[in-house]
């Protein structure tokens, strides 16, 4: 039954192949372009409207005058310490390691890193908030000038730690 099978559709399948090779080159669409197809005209874009961003939200306004201040007072408060450590490194200067003027200059140079730490923290609680309002596309240029205020002393606060540490050293 499989042969007789074979031996219907090999014609047929052939007669079909056939008549594919029998036919004229007029039998088949152009492939060049067609009118439709063609570009025509120009093109004009539409006026650009410049973008005006919102201004900041008040409650976010709220939060990062909370944030500056915190910095603000982390900053005066490091200054306090700041006489009182640069004393103390200075008078374990060229310590042994593990003496006690050594010691107290190192712990003295970390108080005065937990006392920064607090502006850190306070700087990085802004960014967050910097970010996330840029994010939701609204006007940043008073948090600009803020961020840069706050950057300013947390840089500040940064040198004076390097330049004691150095100093003990």
């Amino acid at each position: 039954m499989a042969m007789d099978f074979k031996r219907i559709m090999l014609p047929c399948v052939l007669a079909a192949a056939l008549a594919g090779c029998a036919a004229t080159p007029d039998s088949y669409p152009s492939l060049a372009i067609r009118p439709g197809e063609r570009v025509e005209g120009t093109m004009v874009s539409a006026p650009e409207e410049p973008f005006l961003p919102p201004p900041v939200a008040p409650g976010t306004l709220g939060t990062a005058d909370s944030y500056l201040a915190t910095v603000q007072a982390a900053h005066q408060a490091f200054e306090a310490e700041q006489a009182r450590v640069a004393s103390t490194v200075r008078a374990g200067k060229g310590a042994a390691p593990g003496t006690e003027a050594w010691s107290r200059a190192h712990v003295a140079l970390a108080d005065l890193e937990r006392v920064r730490s607090r502006a850190v923290i306070a700087l990085a609680d802004f960014n967050q908030l910097y970010v996330d309002t840029a994010v939701d596309g609204e006007a940043l240029e008073r948090l600009a000038a803020m961020r840069e205020e706050l950057t300013g002393l947390v840089d500040e606060e940064d040198r004076v730690i390097h330049d004691l540490a150095t100093d003990l050293r």
